[in-house]
C-alpha cells in the first residue's frame, strides 16, 4: 500500500458465513467485485498472511485519479482499513469504500445461503417450517410498514367497485366512496388483528424467546441443500433438536446439533453451525419502556425476508412484527435500532396519516375533478393524474419514514449502529443507487422509503444537537436530499 499521511478509518465487520467458507469470500470479493470494476479498483493484490489472507487495492475516481487505499484482512471479525490519499477526499468517499466490502460480503452470503438450512424454533408453540419467499411476494412486506401501498391498491381496487355500482345501482354512485372510506378505515383501525393472524408466533412474556440454528454445507459439497436433502429429513432433524436438546436444555448446544445431523444422513462439520438465542419479547419490551408505550404485542413470521414493522392506529393498539430473516442477520444492537424507527411509526401516528392523506385524494378525485373536468377520467390524462399523485403521495410518506429514523436515533441512540443495519438489510438497493438515474428513480418511485444511501449518510452525519420539530426537520433533509440528487 501506499504511505499517507492522513489519518485512516479502521472497520471491524463479522461475515455472516462460518470462517470455513472465508476463503472463497476472499476469491468472491477479489475476482467478482473488485477486478471486474478495474476502472475504479487499481493495484489489487490479493497476499496469505500468518492469521488468513489479505486484500488492498486503491479506489480512483471517475478521473482516474487516487482516492484511497484500501487493506482487508480476513479474521473473526474482516479488518478493514481505508485510508485517504489526499486531504480533499470527502467523507462519503471513504463511507462508499466500507460498503463495497459490506456489498460483496452480503452477496456472497445470500449466494452461500443455498448451501444452508437455517432453523427456527419458539419455546412453547408447534413446529412451523420455514417459509422461504421472495421479498417481492411477501404479504407483511407489501401491507406493513406504513401500510402505504395497502391504501393505493385499496383505493385502485374502488375504481371497480364504482364501476359496478354505477352499472348496477346509478343512483348510489355518489355515495360510493364513503362507503369504500369506511371500510378501509376499518381495516386500518384493526390492522393490528389482521397481520397477528397472519404471523406464525406470537411472542409472550412467559415464552419470550426465538432459537435459531444455521449449517451450511461442507464447502466441497456446496449445492441447493433442499434440493440435496428432501423436506422430510430436514423437518425431522428439527423435530428432533427441539426435543432432544432445546426443551431439555434451554438452548441449542452444537456438539448434540451435530449428532443428530450425522444420524439423519446429513453431513456435518462443528465449524459450520452458527446458533443463536434472542430474547424478542426482552427487546420489544426495552424500546417500548424508551419510549414510555404499553408492550405492544409481538408477533414473529417465519420467513427469511429481513423485515420488522410495527402497525395499529395509536401506541395502545400496537403490534410488532419481526421476521425470522432479521433475526438472522442482525445483532441486538442492530435489531434496537430498526425497533426504534418502527416504535417511531407508532409515536407518530402514520398509519393513519396516511390512511388520511390518501383517502382525502380520493374524495377530492371524486367529488370535486370528477365534476369539473369529468372528460379527464375517460381520457390518457387520467393516468397521468394518478401517477403523478401517486409519485407526489409516496414522496411526502419519506418524511415519515425519514422522522421515523430521527426518532429512533434519538430516543434509541447509536444512529450509526441503525445505519449499519440498512446498510445490511438494503445493500442491493445501495449497490443499485451508485447509478445516478436510479437514484433519482428511487426518490420518484412508488416506495414509501427514501434511498437507503440518503437515509445511511444522514444517520452517519448526526450530531448530538437535540432535534426539536423531527418532522419538520426531516422534511427540510428528505428535500435537501433530493435537490442534491438532481443536482449530482
Amino acid at each position: 500500500m501506499m504511505s499517507s499521511p492522513f489519518p485512516f478509518f479502521m472497520y471491524r465487520i463479522t461475515p455472516e458465513v462460518p470462517p470455513s467458507y472465508y476463503e472463497k469470500l476472499f476469491d468472491f470479493i477479489y475476482t467478482q467485485y473488485l477486478l471486474p470494476q478495474n476502472q475504479r479498483f487499481t493495484n489489487i493484490k490479493r497476499e496469505p498472511t500468518v492469521k488468513g489472507e489479505k486484500l488492498t487495492y486503491v479506489v480512483t475516481d471517475q478521473q482516474s485519479s487516487h482516492l484511497l487505499d484500501v487493506e482487508v484482512k480476513s479474521g473473526t471479525p474482516f479488518e478493514l482499513r481505508i485510508t485517504p490519499l489526499n486531504p480533499s477526499v470527502p467523507k462519503s468517499a471513504v463511507e462508499e469504500a466500507k460498503q463495497d466490502i459490506l456489498i460483496a460480503m452480503q452477496v456472497f452470503s445470500q449466494n452461500a445461503r443455498s448451501a444452508a438450512v437455517c432453523f427456527v424454533w419458539r419455546e412453547g408453540e408447534k413446529i412451523v417450517p420455514e417459509a422461504y419467499t421472495k421479498p417481492e411476494k411477501s404479504f407483511n412486506r407489501f401491507f406493513l410498514e406504513t401500510q402505504l401501498l395497502f391504501f393505493v391498491v385499496f383505493i385502485v381496487f374502488g375504481m371497480f367497485i364504482f364501476i359496478t355500482i354505477a352499472t348496477v345501482v346509478p343512483d348510489a354512485f355518489w355515495v360510493a366512496p364513503l362507503i369504500l372510506i369506511g371500510i378501509q378505515f376499518i381495516f386500518v383501525f384493526y390492522s393490528n388483528r389482521f397481520i397477528g393472524r397472519n404471523a406464525e408466533w406470537h411472542i409472550t412474556k412467559a415464552n419470550p424467546t426465538i432459537h435459531l440454528l444455521e449449517y451450511y454445507l461442507p464447502v466441497n459439497k456446496m449445492g441447493d441443500f433442499k434440493k440435496t436433502y428432501p423436506r422430510e429429513t430436514l423437518l425431522a432433524i428439527k423435530k428432533e433438536i427441539y426435543e432432544e436438546i432445546i426443551t431439555k436444555q434451554g438452548e441449542v448446544e452444537v456438539e448434540s446439533a451435530q449428532k443428530i445431523f450425522l444420524k439423519h444422513g446429513v453431513p456435518c462439520e462443528l465449524q459450520n453451525l452458527k446458533t443463536k438465542k434472542v430474547n424478542v419479547y426482552g427487546l420489544v419490551k426495552n424500546i417500548a419502556d424508551r419510549f414510555n408505550f404499553p408492550m405492544p404485542k409481538v408477533v414473529v413470521s417465519n420467513t427469511m425476508v429481513p423485515n420488522a414493522a410495527a402497525s395499529g392506529p395509536s401506541p395502545k393498539r400496537g403490534l410488532v412484527l419481526i421476521t425470522t430473516g432479521i433475526l438472522v442477520q442482525l445483532n441486538e444492537a442492530e435489531l434496537l435500532g430498526v425497533l426504534g424507527h418502527e416504535f417511531g411509526h407508532l409515536r407518530g401516528r402514520d398509519p393513519l396519516i396516511l390512511y388520511g392523506l390518501v383517502s382525502a385524494e380520493f374524495l377530492f378525485r371524486f367529488y370535486v375533478l370528477f365534476p369539473l373536468f369529468p372528460l379527464i377520467f375517460s381520457s390518457l390524462l387520467f393516468f397521468a393524474y394518478f401517477w403523478a399523485i401517486m409519485v407526489l403521495i409516496f414522496f411526502i410518506a419519506k418524511f415519515f419514514e425519514a422522522r421515523a429514523d430521527l426518532i429512533s436515533a434519538m430516543v434509541v441512540g447509536n444512529p450509526k449502529v441503525l445505519a449499519e443495519s440498512l446498510e445490511k438489510i438494503g445493500f442491493q438497493r445501495l449497490l443499485y443507487e451508485r447509478t445516478p438515474s436510479y437514484r433519482i428513480q428511487e426518490w420518484l418511485g412508488l416506495d414509501p422509503h427514501p434511498p437507503i444511501y440518503f437515509r445511511v449518510d444522514r444517520l452517519a452525519s448526526l450530531s448530538s444537537e437535540k432535534i426539536r420539530y423531527p418532522l419538520i426537520q426531516s422534511i427540510k433533509d428528505v428535500t435537501r436530499g433530493f435537490i442534491a440528487t438532481l443536482r449530482s
